[in-house]
């Protein structure tokens, strides 16, 4: 099996695409028929770049020629490592050790590509060191994986994973097909299905996620706040217009995720989105979290989003959520074998 280092393709073109949009002067973003950004379509927020820059690279925002070509090196050799071990399962299939789990996924699946001036060595711009700040003292770290159960309690926060099988509420949000690991808000490049629409009218914005296809509707027009002890999954989002920026706040988080890198609660997180079109393909989508009750100082990324020709289809999750039923199915058999055995 060939796998391709999309890696690689995509750190040249950055460089090609930089170049091009240099040569072509500035870009006159398009209008609705009301005179706003057109900001419609389809987009996608796949990345290649780490959300937290690696500590050797200090405060350097961009990565220079030669560190994009030491990317390119090694991407080149992951890449050929993981041909050899993909052939190697074709050609010698055997199944996991006991006790791990099966391969879901090789990097046929993921989506690793990004386009634009985007050499960066993280998404994270602020603190200016590119990490995640200080947490505030006594605040747990909630997170599942892909792996056996963690320790914990109800309700589960965190998106991949579970502390048990005793039934549905012991499993992650994802695979309960309440909040998709990467459809935020805010949006957060991830494995596969990146992609959001937006639609636009005079006086609201709408944001669909591919990722459990859910619609969070963004008022451009003065309504009234919604009071503290109503909470939602997606908070509670207005907008406006900051020149040619849509700027998105949201508040009203129910608590029920994490906030941010599998810290905290989203109770008291206050979200600031920025959609701003650069080119015909490309929307920079920056965001702020400020959760005082979770990190000591506020957090900005900034995420390119490029625009696919294509549409989006129904995620259907509940529809199709098999696991679920299969993962409580398998339980229950392990525990009447279990049973039977000891009898």
């Amino acid at each position: 099996m060939k796998l391709r280092p999309v890696f690689i393709v995509s750190l040249l073109a950055l460089f090609s695409g930089t170049a091009a949009a240099q040569s072509a002067g500035a870009y006159e973003i398009p209008r609705t028929e009301h005179g706003q950004p057109d900001l419609q379509g389809v987009w996608n927020f796949s990345s290649s770049t780490p959300m937290q820059r690696s500590e050797r690279y200090g405060t350097q925002e961009f990565l220079t020629a030669e560190q994009v070509q030491e990317q390119i090196e090694r991407q080149a050799r992951m890449a050929a490592r993981a041909d050899a071990q993909e052939a190697e399962l074709i050609l010698n299939p055997e199944p996991p050790p006991a006790g791990q789990t099966p391969r879901g996924y090789n990097t046929f699946w993921i989506e690793m590509g990004n386009r634009g001036d985007n050499v960066r060595t993280s998404h994270i711009v602020y603190p200016e060191n590119g990490r995640v700040p200080e947490v505030v003292e006594g605040n747990p770290v909630i997170a599942g994986g892909l792996g056996p159960d963690v320790s914990g309690e109800r309700p589960v926060r965190f998106i991949v994973g579970g502390i048990a099988k005793n039934g549905p509420e012991d499993r992650g949000l994802s695979e309960r097909c309440l909040v998709g690991f990467n459809a935020g808000p805010p949006f957060l490049p991830s494995l596969y299905n990146n992609n959001m629409q937006i639609i636009q009218s005079k006086d609201s914005f709408v944001i669909i996620t591919e990722m459990i296809h859910d619609a969070r509707i963004v008022p451009l027009v003065e309504k009234p706040e919604l009071s503290d002890d109503i909470r939602l999954w997606a908070g509670d989002s207005r907008g406006y217009w900051e020149g040619d920026t849509l700027v998105v706040e949201t508040n009203n988080f129910n608590g029920m995720q994490t906030s941010f890198q599998s810290r905290g609660t989203n109770f008291d997180m206050v979200l600031k989105e920025k959609f701003t079109r650069v080119s015909y393909d490309q929307v920079d989508y920056e965001f702020t979290i400020d959760d005082p009750s979770t990190y000591t100082d506020k957090i900005t990324a900034i995420v390119p989003m490029s625009k696919v020709a294509g549409q989006i289809y129904e995620y259907a999750c509940h529809e199709g959520n098999y696991g679920m039923i299969n993962t409580m199915r398998g339980a229950r058999y392990e525990e009447r074998t279990e049973s039977e055995a000891s009898n």
